[in-house]
């Protein structure tokens, strides 16, 4: 039950302060210099659990809930209160963290990101080289924006209405947050001087297939919104199995370059070579690290831009090749959009940050992703690897009875003759990529054929209209005077654009050295029409392309499970308006497709409904010859090289995670007989930072027995070929976990205990009274010591 209740507490000699008194006794004081309210750690730590389980649980909710219980009103100074003791407990847990991390040899600033994940980063000797030494996603969200405060004089004074001349009236604060999980503001500029501002600038690339295909997070888009937002919302990256490794705040712009390029270098630093990085727009990232100064680094360390599977399927057929994980060597199985599945967890934070201080958000992001990983990633690490082994499992045996069977209905014999076939579909993609220039002049020759021959039949009209009034039939009057002004102005005007169109036919007849002009019997006229009847088949598939891809997403989004019942109807909506179009450009695209010559087969709706990839329409995109009779091209041969790929893909996910199934279980063995001779250690040199050290443990250690089970049940699993045997890692250096545990007291603590010998041992016990007397009052102090402060208890 919890209640309030008025209690003495006692201020002994050796306490320095009344709030250290407080905290020694339980009880975290709202004020640190004459404090009359505090709360019980039990408390406090209830609603910090609760919160990070539930991140719509506020603290107004809580203090309310707490004055229900105890039957008192609420006020909103209660709440005050209640954020205050909130920030002192978290500030000592974050102390008495760093003091373990460095009792047990582990306070370099970075151990957390090298060893954030145990599958990822507990290597073991002995191990197969892997193509990519660690695979990681990154993505940028926006849910956890911040609106920027700004006070009215600010808005009077300032001219400049520019987003980043925005001026917030929040009080400076020396909070920090502590740690490497986020990277640090002055870091992450630096790559702003060497990279475009904005990702998506790059449309000018000729050698990336989606240049200028990526509109949605453009600085036009999203400017409007950084004079409401200071905070725009968060850049993160994960690891493959959900762990956090960096985070980064996008301040007052969109997803910027500079915001990748940070998490890179970052993770580079950190890891070293041979990575593997996931990104919506990993094909355009590519380019952007390439030309800016981390690109020679980047090469040399190996590093690799990948696409998610699922962002995959916007991409242009020609990218996916090169970029989409079916089609990737050495990643397996392996999606890429943990970001997104993470920012469905943690936008449960938006409503919380949305209005808080600069220092209050990003200590709830912090704290949240810190709890994320140690109760929810870790505890379900080992059903991860127990779920991916049956699914690569599962994909081999399918492939391994399907697979023969297409080949040989194909007549294959050889599976070497899948790579052919994607280097065959390469090259013909990348013929389609650029049209030939010569092709383009033609078009621009003929189209102003047209123009001018529509002109010289607009001037003809106008003139036959002039010379048809004669003497005989022409009469004086108003009405035949206005009249014949109109005449003559529409003649004029019919005159200065067939004049004009003249001039521009008479210059590409200069640049292509035509001796003759095209008629439209020749056959220049008619090839060159054809070309032009392509470009307008190509432009209606690309709009019907458009819609069907925005179905597909859409219909996903239905399906989640996160979705909204009011969000779903109105996706249901749209959905009706686009099934219209969807229809309206079907009849444009069977129009333009019987236009060409010879006709391409026209599409049905039922056809178009059922296509899943933007590769389907790739495929159609040439209408200069018929490559429907390709055996990569046909349904058959497309199914048989994806199963192929897919059962490729699947070994190399079995060959992974053998290897990171037995570094979890040399970690899991490792890291408890580290932690627990530490604490037996400690428990003679310091009882204190012994317990802890025990607490810290237990955090995971309360997952091992799952751990176990779940290794069982992955040795058991017919087909595995790893081992659960425990290994020997690489790494042995202080602190690591398979290294000989030697702790080390910190000196903070050193000193304090030298500080709390018994009175008249050492005469630091009266320097310190003396120094204490110097800052508070003795009146103070008997004042304090005779009220009686009000707290919030456990009865």
């Amino acid at each position: 039950m919890i209640g309030a209740e008025k209690v003495p507490l006692t201020i002994l000699s050796t306490d320095s302060f009344i709030a250290s008194a407080l905290v020694r006794q339980g009880i975290i004081p709202s004020s640190p210099i004459s404090p009359t309210t505090g709360l019980t750690v039990q408390a406090l730590e209830l609603y910090h659990t609760a919160h990070q389980r539930n991140p719509h649980f506020s603290i107004q909710a809580y203090v309310k809930t707490l004055c229900d219980l105890q039957g008192v009103q609420f006020y909103a100074y209660l709440s005050r209160q209640f954020s205050i003791a909130l920030d002192v407990y978290l500030q000592i847990l974050t102390s008495v963290n760093m003091l373990v991390d460095e009792a047990l040899r582990r306070g370099d600033p970075h151990w957390r990101l090298k060893h954030a994940c145990p599958a990822c980063t507990y290597k073991l000797q002995g191990e197969v080289p892997m193509k990519f030494s660690l695979l990681y996603a990154m993505d940028g969200n926006d849910s956890l924006k911040r609106v920027l405060k700004k006070s009215t004089q600010d808005d009077l004074d300032s001219d400049d209405n520019s987003p980043l001349a925005q001026r917030s009236s929040e009080l400076p604060t020396t909070q920090v947050v502590g740690g490497d999980r986020y990277l640090l503001n002055e870091y992450i500029e630096q790559f702003a001087r060497d990279s475009p501002a904005d990702m998506l600038s790059l449309d000018d690339d000729k050698d990336n297939p989606c240049a200028g295909r990526w509109k949605n997070m453009r600085d036009e888009k999203t400017k409007k919104m950084w004079g409401v937002f200071d905070e725009s919302g968060i850049f993160m990256s994960i690891c493959r199995h959900g762990f956090s490794l960096v985070i980064a705040d996008m301040v007052q712009s969109g997803e910027q370059a500079k915001y990748p390029l940070a998490v890179v270098s970052k993770l580079l630093d950190t890891f070293g070579s041979n990575l593997g990085g996931g990104y919506d727009i990993g094909c355009r990232f590519k380019t952007t690290l390439s030309r800016s100064s981390l690109g020679q680094r980047a090469r040399e360390l190996n590093h690799t831009s990948l696409v998610g599977a699922f962002h995959g399927h916007a991409h242009q057929r020609l990218c996916q090749l090169d970029h989409l994980a079916t089609y990737v060597d050495g990643l397996g199985l392996e999606d890429l959009e943990g970001c997104e599945r993470t920012f469905s967890k943690s936008n449960a934070l938006a409503s919380s940050v949305r209005y808080a201080s600069v220092f209050h958000r990003r200590q709830a992001i912090a704290h949240y992703f810190e709890h994320n990983d140690d109760y929810e990633i870790y505890a379900n690490l080992s059903t991860f690897l127990y779920n991916n082994y049956k699914q690569a499992l599962r994909i081999i045996s399918d492939g391994t009875n399907s697979l023969p069977k297409l080949m040989h209905e194909l007549g294959l014999e050889d599976k070497s003759v899948f790579d052919t076939w994607l280097a065959e579909e390469r090259a013909y993609l990348t013929s389609l990529s650029h049209e030939p220039n010569h092709e383009t002049i033609q078009m621009e020759y003929w189209q102003k054929l047209l123009n001018l021959s529509g002109s010289k039949k607009d001037l003809d009209a106008a003139t036959a209209a002039w010379t048809v009034t004669t003497p005989s039939t022409v009469e004086f009057g108003p009405h035949d005077i206005a009249s014949t002004n109109r005449i003559e102005t529409t003649r004029r005007h019919a005159m200065e654009n067939y004049e004009k169109d003249l001039k521009a036919v008479q210059e590409l007849e200069t640049k292509l050295g035509v001796t003759r002009r095209w008629e439209q019997e020749d056959q220049e006229w008619k090839d060159v029409g054809r070309l032009v009847a392509n470009r307008k088949f190509q432009r209606a598939l690309d709009h019907l392309e458009g819609l069907v891809v925005a179905r597909i997403f859409e219909l996903s989004k239905m399906n989640q499970a996160g979705t909204g019942y009011k969000l779903r109807k109105h996706i249901g909506k749209a959905l009706q308006v686009r099934s219209a179009a969807i229809r309206t450009a079907l009849d444009r695209y069977n129009t333009a497709a019987r236009a060409l010559r010879p006709p391409r087969a026209s599409l049905s709706w039922e056809e178009v409904v059922e296509y899943a990839f933007l590769s389907d329409f790739d495929l159609l995109r040439d209408a200069r010859q018929d490559i429907s009779q390709r055996p990569w091209a046909t349904p058959t041969g497309r199914l048989t090289m994806d199963t192929y790929f897919k059962t490729r893909r699947a070994r190399e996910e079995i060959q992974r995670l053998d290897i990171e199934i037995r570094r979890l279980a040399t970690y899991l063995h490792d890291e408890s007989r580290y932690l627990t001779e530490c604490e037996k250690q400690l428990q003679t040199l310091h009882p204190g930072l012994a317990h802890q050290v025990s607490l810290h443990r237990k955090i995971r250690a309360r997952f091992a027995g799952h751990h176990y089970q779940r290794l069982h049940d992955i040795s058991m699993l017919e087909g595995f070929t790893g081992s659960i045997t425990p290994g020997e890692s690489v790494e042995r250096g202080p602190g690591a976990s398979a290294s000989s545990p030697i702790v080390c007291i910190p000196a903070q603590l050193v000193a304090d205990g030298l500080s709390m010998v018994p009175e008249g041992e050492d005469d630091a016990l009266e320097d310190l009274e003396d120094d204490e007397n110097a800052d508070v009052d003795g009146e103070e102090h008997a004042r304090v010591l005779e009220s009686i402060l009000q707290v919030t208890l456990d009865v």
